[in-house]
């Protein structure tokens, strides 16, 4: 099986109207998605750094992780395509980057874990790395991330934005130690910090300074996959980790099922009053995507997680609901509340307002553009009951709006999803795979089989 070059810009379809398929009947389908996002850039980062080469098996290519493969060559790392038994492409094989020094220039595109995650290994080069991305890149909050490397006696200029573009001016080495932040805006500014702190000549005592820090989970998961290559992290005082200076040790690791990127599909057996079944589901995981086994009954389907295999079965109706710090799930938590039958509360992801656009002014515009009933609160959305109608279904270029306008097009007619391939961000095959789903309301087939 042939394989695009790991790193190069995944093809995408010219930006226009995506009629959302509407099945007409339940669906009964097994479907297999591609690796974890935010497993995969966390990995390759640390394959990076560490004391020797690196396997990924099963990695996600998109164009989330080919901007991070990109910016990690451009730091002088080898990263090269190797064969594997995946079905959605290479294995990858990562030689940890020389210390030199050179000039360097990275594309951050839209990708918050290249933006926030690499200026801190830049930060451990020799030479000014200049960090741009995309038009929408540059209104992503970034003071963190420029406020810690200056905390840390790196040189940052930023014209005084606290913002894209800014420039890196690495020494070679970064002493460390204790650096208090406010990671409010997102917990990509402690990921970052994290990733990195072993390298780090005395190590890194990190103290968030701030308020209610969103997406603990995703912290969690940073400090699961550190501990898992040999780096020793205490975070045993709440909002406080100590990452002990030393080797990251190489590895061989399997990445496992974005569970994220599986909401939608699992969406449709909801909507559908179907049956969806994603393989693979890992027994523990730090993933916020583990959270559908909770949502999604309270949402009236029930949930069986079984020989490795998550199954949803959707109910007669859609009940709402309150649902608390849903993070990146919550544009496909909010179009399952649009299509209910009761009103809902999303509350707790007011840093939604700082991701690949403001998603909770672009969830209430694009749900009452099609009839709905949503407005924002201060922390979220509350959504009430009303008929919904065919429409332009705009996605700001963010992945998740695409994938929420193509849930709620399984049951209303005439939904035109704008710019369906921005899901080439995290998920490349997702129309392929979507298109499938909806034929096994006909056929019986899996996109899965």
């Amino acid at each position: 099986m042939a394989h695009p070059s790991a790193g190069t810009a995944v093809p995408q379809q010219s930006p226009g109207v995506w009629p959302a398929p509407r099945p007409g009947a339940p669906v009964d389908a097994v479907v297999e998605v591609p690796g974890s996002k935010s497993l995969t850039n966390r990995y390759l980062v640390l394959a990076a750094l560490a004391d020797g080469p690196s396997t990924l098996r099963n990695p996600l290519h998109s164009r989330d992780s080919a901007l991070m493969i990109d910016a990690l060559r451009a730091l002088g790392a080898t990263v090269t395509a190797i064969e594997g038994t995946g079905r959605f492409g290479p294995d990858l094989h990562v030689v940890p980057f020389p210390r030199e020094r050179r000039e360097r220039r990275i594309d951050c595109g839209l990708a918050g874990t290249v933006m926030r995650f690499v200026p801190v290994l830049a930060a451990l080069q020799e030479g000014a790395t200049a960090f741009d991305g995309d038009p929408h890149a540059r209104q992503r909050p970034m003071g963190a991330t420029i406020g810690a490397l200056r905390g840390l006696g790196v040189p940052v200029d930023d014209n005084g934005a606290g913002a894209l573009p800014f420039t890196v001016d690495g020494r070679g080495a970064v002493e460390g130690g204790h650096l208090a932040i406010d990671a409010g805006a997102s917990s990509q500014f402690v990921s970052a910090l994290l990733l990195a702190g072993a390298a780090f000549t005395r190590g890194l005592h990190l103290e968030h300074a701030g308020g209610r820090l969103p997406s603990l989970e995703h912290i969690a998961m940073t400090v699961r996959v550190l501990r898992s290559v040999g780096v020793e992290v205490d975070d045993s005082v709440p909002t406080s980790w100590r990452v002990s200076p030393g080797p990251i040790r190489a590895f061989d690791i399997a990445i496992e099922p974005d569970l994220s990127n599986a909401g939608p599909f699992l969406a449709a057996a909801v909507v559908t009053g179907g049956r969806v079944t994603i393989p693979n589901w890992p027994a523990e995981t730090t993933q916020v995507g583990d959270a559908w086994r909770q949502i999604l009954p309270r949402l009236g389907a029930s949930v069986e997680l079984a020989g490795g295999a998550l199954t949803v079965t959707g109910g007669p109706r859609i009940t709402g609901g309150d649902f608390a710090d849903t993070s990146e799930l919550a544009p496909t938590v909010a179009a399952l509340c649009a299509l209910a039958e009761t009103p809902s509360t999303l509350s707790g992801i007011a840093h939604l307002r700082g991701h690949e656009t403001d998603r909770l002014a672009a969830l209430v515009r694009e749900i009452n553009a099609l009839g709905g009933n949503a407005e924002e609160t201060a922390d979220g959305l509350l959504i009430r009951p009303a008929p919904l109608h065919g429409g332009v279904f705009s996605t700001y270029d963010d992945h998740r709006m695409a994938t929420a306008g193509a849930v709620i097009g399984l049951t209303v007619d005439g939904v035109l999803v704008e710019n369906i391939a921005t899901t080439a961000k995290t998920l490349p095959q997702f129309p392929e795979l979507w298109a499938q789903l909806v034929a096994t309301a006909r056929t019986g087939d899996s996109p899965g089989d």
